[in-house]
């Protein structure tokens, strides 16, 4: 048995950063687990933003082990990482898979903590973006970006992968591509 949210946004506004938050669980007969994660990107980084969005998971991973969160933060540096290009994918975030450290409960509540932290991390640069202005020349680096987001999803996702390979919903499973992208 499996569960999961997943939350994706491509903003149109080049200012406003795409992100992406997934938390699920697994129950088998034999063991159950955990994971989830959030990653950051903007088209262009903002120091500031960044920081603000890598404070506000740490706190929340805090709230549960302090080693979470510098575990968790390299999982995702390296997991984000568009390899053929020799880049990341955006300015990171948290990643994390087969959590299971024998209470159930504990788990769940930092997945839950892990999907309330995204919302107080990404609302905030949200509102404080979306009504700068933009040019096209920000627009088509955007569209660039946002071709190696789809990149990374097609190549490297586990979870894109795991879906298409399993026969579930090919829309649901694309449902993390931006909905216009471009290559140089």
């Amino acid at each position: 048995w499996a569960s999961g949210s997943s939350l994706v946004a491509h903003m149109r506004s080049p200012k406003t950063p795409a992100v992406h938050m997934n938390t699920r669980m697994f129950w088998t007969p034999g063991a159950w687990w955990f994971g989830g994660g959030a990653d950051l990107n903007p088209m262009v980084e903002v120091a500031e933003d960044t920081a603000f969005f890598h404070e506000t998971l740490k706190a929340a991973c805090d709230g549960h082990d302090a080693a979470y969160y510098p575990r968790f933060k390299a999982w995702a540096d390296d997991y984000f990482m568009i390899r053929h290009w020799k880049e990341a994918r955006g300015v990171g975030g948290i990643f994390y898979d087969d959590l299971s450290t024998g209470d159930w409960a504990a788990d769940f509540a930092f997945t839950q903590d892990v999907g309330r932290a995204f919302l107080a991390a990404f609302v905030p640069l949200t509102e404080r973006h979306m009504k700068a202005p933009w040019t096209e020349e920000d627009r088509e680096w955007q569209l660039v970006k946002r071709g190696r987001y789809a990149e990374f999803n097609l190549v490297y996702d586990r979870g894109t992968q795991f879906g298409l390979q399993t026969g579930h919903n090919p829309e649901a499973v694309l449902m993390s591509l931006p909905p216009i992208a471009k290559w140089p």
